[in-house]
């Protein structure tokens, strides 16, 4: 798989997302949907919500390249809408297929953004303004993030550790 980028900024990003994409099926594999939801009787963002909070964030970088689409489950996390205590949330199998949809989309607008794309500032939230450059790597950095969290409660589960393949 290529990994040659339209800008020299993102080849190192690219291969980071790659890498994400793959740790996101290991750091799930086996979890049960009832394990998935369980907070451990605190207020921690539960591993469903990670899940789903994840994918939102690619559809949303994908929609900021130019790519249209969003997932099933838009509604339960638009506008970076924190966890809902006591809604029901999509199963992980339905969050796995929707990041099989979008995963490829947003590699490819990976590959091709321009630095004049990059470079472009957008008002991220009320005050706070952003190139498209600093809020990719801000993605790539919470996808880590998300996703060690997601380890951690693996093991708090019971679950084995996650495998790096």
């Amino acid at each position: 798989m290529t990994t040659k980028t339209v800008s020299n900024k993102m080849h190192s990003y690219v291969v980071q997302y790659d890498m994400h994409t793959g740790f996101f099926f290991s750091v799930l594999d086996s979890i049960s949907d009832d394990d998935a939801h369980n907070r451990l009787g605190t207020k921690a963002n539960h591993i469903t919500w990670l899940t789903g909070s994840l994918t939102e964030q690619r559809y949303d970088l994908a929609n900021m390249l130019g790519v249209e689409g969003k997932q099933a489950a838009f509604d339960m996390f638009k506008d970076n809408k924190g966890i809902q205590d006591g809604a029901t949330y999509p199963s992980l199998a339905e969050f796995k297929k929707e990041w099989e949809r979008v995963s490829p989309l947003l590699r490819n607008a990976l590959l091709h953004v321009d630095d004049a794309k990059l470079d472009e500032v957008f008002e991220m939230m009320p005050g706070m303004k952003m190139s498209h450059y600093e809020y990719i790597s801000f993605v790539i950095y919470r996808e880590a993030n998300c996703i060690g969290q997601i380890a951690l409660w693996r093991r708090l589960l019971g679950y084995e550790a996650m495998k790096y393949m």
